[in-house]
């Protein structure tokens, strides 16, 4: 598949999940499309477009090391992102970042992630979990920031007051994955 296949591909209408399970099996053979699917993802939320996003969500689960290259474009552009189609599957990407590098302690991914890209993670996922957005955005934005304050000590505190302020008038997932997150915050002595 060359890039021009694959833009053509992104941009011919709403993609099934066979049509998003074929991408995906030829992302997965051409590593040198993760960038220009990237680069889609960014093009197509200004269009209010997500078939670009649905790929690169799907191609994350798969295999999360093709984005690591990419870290610092990906980094950089989240906090651009408007669509909510586009949002969610990114804080998806965003929290298996964080669970790839705090949880499962995968050491391809520690060393690839800086400090500086850690940060733009935390300043996107409280945007996320503060503003206006759907709720699966906001669920993958404080699962990330639980485990990005294991790092950044100040991120806990924060992100409990945050959960205790929002989930009573939060949706039934938020209060879910809310009081399971202030759970965990109490755990660690919070």
């Amino acid at each position: 598949m060359t890039k021009e296949q694959l833009v053509l591909n992104l941009n011919s209408g709403r993609l099934s999940k066979s049509r998003i399970d074929s991408l995906v099996q030829s992302l997965l053979n051409h590593h040198e499309l993760v960038q220009p699917l990237l680069i889609e993802v960014f093009r197509q939320d200004k269009n209010d477009e997500f078939n670009a996003s649905w790929v690169f969500d799907h191609l994350m689960r798969k295999k999360l090391g093709l984005l690591l290259p990419h870290l610092e474009l990906f980094t950089l552009e989240i906090k651009q992102l408007t669509s909510e189609s586009c949002i969610r599957p990114i804080a998806h990407t965003c929290q298996l970042l964080a669970e790839a590098y705090f949880k499962k302690k995968n050491q391809e991914v520690i060393e690839s992630m800086t400090s500086t890209q850690l940060e733009r993670l935390v300043d996107c996922c409280f945007d996320w979990l503060i503003e206006e957005h759907k709720i699966a955005s906001k669920v993958f934005a404080m699962t990330t920031l639980f485990h990005l304050g294991k790092r950044f000590e100040w991120i806990h505190p924060e992100l409990k007051i945050i959960l205790e302020k929002n989930i009573g008038s939060g949706t039934s997932g938020y209060r879910n994955r809310g009081k399971k997150t202030l759970d965990m915050l109490v755990a660690l002595g919070h």
